[in-house]
């Protein structure tokens, strides 16, 4: 049975076979050249779709529509708007986002409650409906629309996030294809992110949803650009069957692959939302290790990718490793001082928790590039994980001091 995966950088929610989709210019941002605000993802037949979503206590009615939509495991499509995130607008939310959802469904003739809905942008802010009534029937869906899909969901991002992974098993090639936004309120629990994957595997759809949820605790959950979490936050993945061969399901020999595929291409956008954070320069990489557990992994790594003095600290090159040890204590896992080591870009800095001698010029040197690696090995057990996180720079206040005006 081959394995091997095969990544595409200019693959698109349409690389997998079945997928149509596209977009337009609505009005609900700042016109420019090249500017779109309103896409449509469906599948040419019915499929499976699995989701995650924010775990903000307030939510954009269009979260609450498409979990309720998505309950039942099985849906056509997806209609995202950006410039606006339709919460904290009152009933008007629901009734709106139900109406996205319909006006969406009509166009691409598909069954109004198969047609999920998501929203990014500006909080506090109603749909301009009327807007959308008119610009829907100009999304123009094809199996090339997949770009102008990814550019349609895209709010301060300065590039398009899409790709594709391809996979085959015995006779059979599979393809897992995605599209992502968000560079700002990133700090996700399951930020303001979307995340649309699209797999022309049949894929069982408890296995997808099990699926989606680890590939997104590896990914999603694991990136950091401000701290912030946002109300809108949706991963949907669905899965057409249209590439034929057997049912993928938890006990299928096939599992294994599927899963590393779709972690790769969640992992794959997670960093580029994270490389393209409002005003970042650089990306950092925090691996802890040997921890006690892996849930004490998890929790150490995030807790430095999310820390502002270890982001201030990569902006500035400075190899101060003690806002490492900072963060990582005070992240409550457990830890052993005279245990824990340290490396910046693999230069072993701090050993059983004390400093050793080592060049300065070259760590600072090291930290001059575009992703910054640490690794903290606690010495205690077994656990690992890897977290990312992104500089925080002047560009960052700036940008943020003056966002709705």
């Amino acid at each position: 049975m081959g394995e091997q995966i095969e990544f595409n950088s200019e693959g698109t929610v349409t690389s997998a076979k079945g997928y149509l989709a596209g977009g337009t210019f609505a009005g609900l941002k700042t016109p420019g050249e090249g500017v779109l605000d309103l896409g449509i993802l469906v599948s040419e037949s019915p499929a499976s779709v699995a989701g995650t979503y924010s775990t903000n206590k307030i939510l954009s009615p269009s979260v609450t529509v498409t979990k309720e939509k998505a309950a039942g495991a099985t849906a056509r499509g997806v209609v995202a708007n950006s410039g606006c995130a339709n919460c904290a607008v009152g009933p008007q939310g629901f009734s709106d986002a139900k109406d996205l959802s319909a006006l969406a469904a009509g166009h691409a003739e598909v069954d109004e409650d198969s047609m999920l809905v998501s929203s990014t942008g500006m909080i506090g802010v109603e749909l301009p409906m009327a807007l959308i009534r008119k610009a829907i029937p100009n999304v123009e869906l094809t199996s090339e629309g997949g770009e102008a899909f990814a550019r349609s969901i895209m709010t301060t991002d300065s590039r398009a996030k899409h790709a594709s992974v391809s996979f085959q098993v015995d006779a059979a090639t599979y393809t897992i294809g995605g599209a992502a936004k968000g560079v700002g309120m990133i700090h996700p629990n399951m930020a303001t992110m979307l995340c649309f994957l699209t797999t022309d595997a049949d894929v069982e759809a408890g296995f997808l949803q099990n699926a989606l949820s680890a590939a997104v605790d590896l990914s999603f959950n694991m990136i950091d650009v401000d701290g912030d979490q946002s109300t809108n936050d949706t991963v949907l993945l669905f899965s057409n069957g249209a590439a034929g061969g057997a049912q993928i399901t938890a006990d299928s020999e096939s599992a294994g692959v599927f899963q590393e595929a779709l972690n790769q291409i969640a992992i794959h956008h997670a960093k580029e939302l994270v490389r393209d954070g409002e005003g970042a320069e650089r990306i950092f990489a925090v691996t802890v290790e040997r921890a006690a557990s892996s849930a004490d992994a998890r929790a150490g790594a995030r807790e430095i990718a999310s820390s502002n003095l270890v982001k201030a600290m990569v902006h500035g090159k400075d190899p101060n490793w003690g806002r490492l040890m900072m963060a990582l204590g005070k992240s409550g896992i457990e830890l052993n001082e005279p245990n824990i080591d340290i490396f910046v870009n693999d230069i072993h800095i701090v050993h059983e928790g004390i400093a050793i001698p080592y060049y300065a010029d070259a760590v600072i040197a090291g930290m001059n590039v575009a992703e910054v690696q640490f690794r903290i090995a606690l010495n205690i057990g077994t656990g690992v994980a890897t977290a990312w996180g992104c500089d925080l720079t002047e560009d960052y206040v700036t940008f943020n001091s003056a966002y709705s005006t």
